[in-house]
């Protein structure tokens, strides 16, 4: 039996699930969100709680099971919580700042790239080196991280970059003499 798909969600207060075949609908503080989900896999609500349950032991059931429980837990912690990435910027003289609700980069080129949020998504800068994107969908919000740093990803011999907060970046020793 999966590990992941046989724990229950929990579902706290103020948060409303919607199960109809094939599609989960969350709706809490924070906003709605909805998922289609694998017809196979059986969604049971109780009091405050979700189990996902496989209806064989096949393969491809198998690797649902996990899957279908994972996505119904972060729409759940995504309407009660929320989900957030964050970005540093390295180099000399490379900084982001805000542009109304649009993302500014100076990172290098003759020019400064904008950057504008999805729906749903919110950009924040506490200090021009540091990029804080939130969200609901913790898909989306990755995807957005992953698209800021797409513009400068950090370089091997100088460090230089946009990179996640707390990531290594394996460093190159240049030119010898």
């Amino acid at each position: 039996m999966s590990r992941i798909g046989k724990r229950p969600i929990e579902v706290p207060a103020g948060v409303t699930v919607a199960v109809s075949p094939g599609r989960v609908m969350v709706n809490g503080p924070l906003g709605e969100l909805q998922q289609v989900v694998p017809t196979r896999m059986q969604i049971d609500q109780g009091d405050g709680v979700i189990e996902v349950k496989r209806p064989t032991e096949r393969g491809e059931d198998r690797a649902l099971h996990g899957l279908t429980r994972t996505l119904i837990a972060n729409m759940v912690e995504g309407v009660t919580k929320g989900f957030e990435k964050r970005l540093e910027i390295q180099g000399v003289g490379y900084r982001a700042q805000m542009k109304g609700t649009d993302l500014e980069l100076n990172v290098g080129y003759s020019h400064s790239v904008v950057i504008k949020p999805r729906i749903g998504i919110s950009f924040e800068v506490p200090v021009p080196t540091q990029i804080v994107v939130r969200g609901t969908d913790k898909q989306v919000v990755g995807q957005t991280a992953a698209e800021i740093r797409q513009v400068r990803k950090p370089e091997p011999y100088k460090g230089k970059g946009i990179r996640y907060e707390g990531e290594f970046v394996r460093r190159k020793v240049g030119k010898r003499a």
